[in-house]
């Protein structure tokens, strides 16, 4: 029987901001290409199908699609849910996607239950092992301790003893888990369990071949035990990778031949480190300038406009890493030592200096002082001992309201106005005043002077003095007008009394 081994396609994933969904649905027509070209007997997707447990709608048409194309074929394809997918939605419809020979093993309890296969030479057993989170399957399986290998050892997984109701012959294990043989990457999602991340190859022993995923790094770990990889790259951490598939021959007897399929990647990529100067200058880096370049500069200071610079040779620059060259003799601070006994001045100064790696200049101290000058919380000005403080706007107002009124304790920082006061408060304060009688003398209110005709009840005399404008409070004491002011509220009650018109006498 002759296998295709792929993994961790990660549909819907994007690299550094990139949309990699064409370079996806490019290798979906690579492998369907393939499993036409080299009469691919079955197909072993070893998990990670998405990279999301919701995955865009993007990515679940594009799974679609390549679900129809194998079924199209005829070619049975067992596939197994990773860390990455959410396995009941994976699994969903996998009884009817069964029938038309698309094998969806996401469920832990069917781990002992094969999919059966057949070929010349007789009966092939597959194992799908879903990726098994031990802390979630530890009870279902009665395992005392939550790892990786006690779940993975147990009978009747595919990697413990083989089910009695398997026919003897071939029998291939598919599992999302990595060995601890076995090199991992930077795009790869930490699994560690108990201090654990990966399993020992001697797991995998008693079955014909393991089709390991998870890791996106192609690996053989021995004869019959490898990684297929991912199709295309996700870190820069795997410049180094060949994208490729495992076409796997499995003889009658368990003999194993493989050969690795190259994957078609849409750009390659390339990690360059040096100067600024160097990068641009440097001939040997020409093969660079048309693939995905990670530049990681080693300038003491930092240039200016770097990333322009660079997209100026290597227009794909992707990412962008400081990482100065500095003397080894440089003593290690910490950063509350740095900053002891340092003004917030010199302390901005110093934050120029590492981010730009030179200091200010002396117009850009002068910005940073009038920036702390300007954020600094305002004091009260000095005075001299005899000098009264100026009150805020409101208790001026209460000064002249009540003349005789003491302050009942001295005006703090906090009695001051906000800086920025609610205009809106202010505009319902002036509503309030236009309606209000204002006594005016022989002028008549003040609705009257703004042309309406208000009618309201007179205020008591002891507030009279409320509806006096500011400049005759100013000018008067409230005291000459209390009386004139008791004998109008009278008048005009009187005359309410009687039905005459309620408005203020002059």
């Amino acid at each position: 029987m002759r296998l295709l081994h792929t993994s961790d396609w990660h549909l819907g994933r994007s690299f550094h901001r990139v949309n990699m969904l064409d370079a996806q649905a490019a290798f979906i027509g690579h492998l369907v290409s393939t499993v036409r070209e080299h009469d691919v007997d079955a197909v072993a997707v070893s998990g990670d199908v998405y990279d999301r447990a919701v995955p865009p709608l993007a990515a679940v048409e594009l799974f679609d699609d390549a679900l129809h194309r194998l079924a199209d074929l005829g070619v049975p394809t067992v596939m197994i849910s990773g860390n990455h997918d959410s396995a009941r939605r994976l699994g969903v419809g996998a009884g009817l996607i069964d029938r038309a020979g698309i094998h969806l093993r996401t469920d832990p309890a069917a781990c002992a239950e094969p999919v059966l296969l057949t070929d010349r030479h007789g009966d092939v057993a597959f194992y799908g092992l879903p990726y098994l989170e031990p802390a979630l399957v530890k009870d279902e399986f009665g395992v005392a301790k939550a790892g990786h290998e006690a779940v993975l050892a147990l009978p009747g997984t595919g990697c413990g003893p083989t089910s009695p109701a398997v026919p003897p012959g071939p029998a291939p294990s598919s599992s999302p888990t990595p060995s601890s043989a076995a090199a991992v990457s930077d795009s790869e999602r930490d699994i560690t369990v108990g201090g654990v991340a990966a399993v020992p190859a001697a797991v995998f022993e008693g079955v014909d071949y393991a089709a390991l995923g998870h890791l996106h790094g192609s690996q053989t770990l021995g004869p019959r035990v490898r990684y297929s990889g991912s199709p295309l790259p996700y870190s820069f951490s795997e410049a180094d990778h060949r994208k490729s598939m495992w076409l796997v021959d499995l003889g009658p007897e368990g003999q194993i031949e493989a050969e690795r399929v190259d994957c078609p990647v849409p750009r390659a990529l390339a990690r360059v480190r040096g100067t600024l100067d160097d990068l641009l200058a440097d001939p040997a880096l020409a093969r660079h300038e048309e693939a995905w370049v990670e530049a990681t500069l080693t300038d003491a200071v930092r240039p200016d406009d770097p990333m322009a610079r660079l997209c100026a040779r290597f227009p794909h620059t992707l990412s962008l890493v400081f990482d100065p060259d500095r003397a080894p003799d440089d003593p290690d601070v910490s950063y509350a030592q740095r900053l002891q006994g340092r003004s917030d001045q010199e302390i901005a100064e110093d934050f120029v200096a590492h981010v730009r790696g030179a200091g200010p200049d002396t117009h850009e101290q002068a910005v940073l002082r009038s920036a702390f000058d300007a954020s600094a919380p305002k004091t009260p000005c000095a005075r001299s001992p005899d000098e009264t403080p100026p009150a805020p706007h409101h208790r001026l107002r209460a000064l002249r309201h009540h003349p005789g009124r003491r302050l009942r304790r001295p005006l703090r920082c906090r009695d001051l106005p906000p800086a920025r006061p609610d205009r809106r408060r202010q505009d319902v304060r002036a509503r309030r005043r236009l309606l209000r009688p204002v006594r005016l003398g022989a002028g008549g209110t003040a609705g009257q002077r703004a042309g309406h005709d208000v009618a309201q009840r007179p205020r008591p005399a002891e507030h009279a003095h409320r509806g006096v404008p500011r400049t005759d409070r100013r000018r008067t004491p409230v005291g000459d007008h209390s009386a004139a002011a008791m004998g109008a509220t009278q008048e005009a009650r009187h005359r309410h009394d009687h039905g005459e018109s309620p408005e203020l006498a002059p």
